[in-house]
């Protein structure tokens, strides 16, 4: 039985399956990935991204930051692919008990999913640090120079950075669905950074996926391992 056709029938059997997803669920979209050949970290800019979008450089150089954030980091117009669609539909019949991601760039709620946990934020999302008021992406990709509320205070967007915490409960949510899960499919991450890859050691069961074209530190782990693209992979399911 070839693996995809074992994923079929886990699929088939599970109502509670957990969806955890890194950059390589979006890069079908167009999404450039932070680590791959051609993403973000290979990009010219006089810093490395991590400097970038640290919070004490956003502190120290908010303008060179919202530069670099504008060009490389707001991902908008790009479209759900099948792999968004696919677990929107679970949700729907009742199978997928939550989406844990990575990714800032909303695509899963885009596709119709509910109950998506966002690890890093979204981009989606941005707040007046001065007064608390809402903006939208567009607001912050039309500003020039450093983004300003109406009150003078600067638009931030609701995104974690490096140095910055994870959101408590979204972690809490997060670790409950995974631990409660029936099957957890990891998919489209490399499972190197943490505290984020560190969830999927909450899972107890017997049913854990990985999907992801290269290696991971956890494929000794899992129960079942697709090198493939994500693709190839949800477009047969």
């Amino acid at each position: 039985m070839d693996k995809v056709e074992t994923l079929k029938q886990w699929i088939s059997e599970s109502n509670r399956i957990v969806f955890f997803g890194g950059a390589g669920v979006s890069t079908e979209s167009g999404i450039p990935d932070f680590r791959s050949v051609d993403g973000l970290y290979n990009q010219k800019f006089d810093y490395p991204p991590e400097t970038i979008i640290s919070h004490s450089f956003y502190e120290r150089r908010p303008e060179y930051f919202f530069r670099f954030y504008r060009e490389k980091m707001l991902p908008l117009g790009f479209a759900p692919n099948i792999t968004h669609k696919v677990l929107a539909r679970w949700e729907q019949e009742g199978k997928l008990s939550a989406v844990v991601t990575q990714n800032i760039d909303g695509l899963h709620q885009k596709a119709g999913s509910k109950r998506v946990y966002e690890l890093h934020g979204s981009v989606l999302r941005n707040y007046c640090t001065r007064c608390g008021k809402f903006h939208s992406a567009e607001f912050v990709k039309e500003s020039v120079g450093v983004p300003r509320c109406d009150c003078g205070g600067i638009v931030k967007p609701d995104v974690v950075l490096y140095e910055e915490g994870l959101d408590q409960d979204t972690i809490e949510k997060s670790v409950r669905a995974i631990h409660n899960a029936d099957l957890l499919i990891v998919a489209g991450t490399s499972l190197t950074v943490y505290p984020a890859a560190g969830l999927i050691n909450y899972y107890r069961g017997n049913r854990l996926v990985l999907i992801n074209r290269d290696a991971t530190p956890y494929d000794g782990q899992a129960d079942l391992v697709l090198h493939e693209s994500l693709g190839m992979v949800f477009s047969q399911l």
